[in-house]
């Protein structure tokens, strides 16, 4: 079951990491902290986060290219944490879609400060965009948004993750048809060699987040053998 955290730290200092954590869940910012971009992309995958705190320097990867590629798929804060000093270090990592720069050594309390704020800001502004974008309760219309990388059904707009839009938007384009395993694989995943595992849990996922009862799937049913099917 997907999980919910307020903050992800990514850091590959880990004491620092998990001091800052610690902290911030003695005020109820609900934290966990990797070490590395590797580790970073699969927690996303796995769980929602608001904001981010992200170290330019992780070992074997740079935050700024992170940034970059979060940025791709996401629209959370994102505030580097970083012990480069300089100018040009600040303005690369505001021009790329920070939102926010603290040097290092950082006092907690302001750190949180900044992250209470940003989590404020986030959470006004998708109230804001809930508002605009309203469904009419009575519409029973299934359609995707990939502008906000979600699905809009029977008056409720669900918001899904990189990948978990890809696999529906394949299964919506070939709706009421069987598309096997092998389709699915290439259409979302490209040349990646993936296990039956990873498409059945993002299957799994899907159904969490659009049926009413996930173990009696309405939507998107299994075809045993062959693959899935999205009956409309």
């Amino acid at each position: 079951m997907t999980m919910h955290y307020d903050c992800l730290i990514v850091d590959d200092e880990t004491e620092l990491a998990k001091m800052t954590a610690e902290y911030f869940e003695m005020f109820d910012i609900r934290t966990r902290y990797v070490e590395s971009a590797e580790s970073c992309y699969s927690f996303l995958e796995e769980n929602d986060v608001d904001l981010i705190l992200l170290d330019i320097n992780l070992g074997n990867g740079s935050g700024f290219e992170v940034c970059k590629k979060i940025r791709e798929y996401y629209q959370l804060p994102i505030i580097f944490i970083s012990a480069r000093q300089s100018d040009d270090d600040v303005l690369i990592a505001l021009s790329i879609g920070g939102d926010d720069y603290v040097k290092k050594p950082y006092s907690l309390s302001v750190l949180l400060a900044k992250v209470k704020v940003n989590l404020k800001r986030a959470q006004q502004l998708k109230k804001t965009v809930d508002a605009e974008e309203k469904v009419d309760e009575d519409d029973g219309a299934f359609r995707l948004d990939p502008a906000t990388m979600s699905v809009i059904m029977e008056g409720r707009r669900i918001e899904l993750k990189a990948k978990e839009f890809a696999l529906l938007r394949s299964l919506y384009d070939h709706k009421n048809t069987i598309v096997t395993k092998e389709q699915l694989f290439d259409e979302v995943w490209g040349d990646s060699f993936y296990g039956d595992g990873t498409l059945n849990v993002h299957i799994r996922k899907l159904r969490e987040k659009l049926e009413k009862d996930p173990n009696d799937p309405v939507f998107i049913k299994t075809v045993w053998g062959t693959g899935y099917i999205l009956e409309l």
